[in-house]
């Protein structure tokens, strides 16, 4: 299964468990996301925790319907993408 590449966006840092669980989770089934660190771009930063009630909760992934998870499980996501 892969997507294009802007439909899915993923808020994280490099030394975040979550964040690197995530991208090797979407980098095993195939999917492309485009990933953002935060800790490089204030921009993003700041939109992250204007999702998170100001919190820099990462990672923070946004999917093409708009819909958002933050800090899913891989259980989570495997629901979310479709896949088992």
């Amino acid at each position: 299964m892969s997507s294009d590449n802007t439909t899915i966006v993923m808020y994280s840092t490099t030394w975040c468990p979550d964040c690197r669980r995530a991208k090797r989770f979407f980098d095993e089934h195939g999917i492309t996301y485009r990933w953002i660190d935060i800790d490089k771009d204030r921009s993003a930063a700041q939109q992250v925790m204007r999702m998170n009630g100001g919190m820099r909760r990462v990672p923070t992934i946004i999917f093409s319907d708009g819909s958002v998870l933050v800090e899913p499980s891989n259980g989570e996501l495997a629901q979310k993408i479709g896949v088992s």
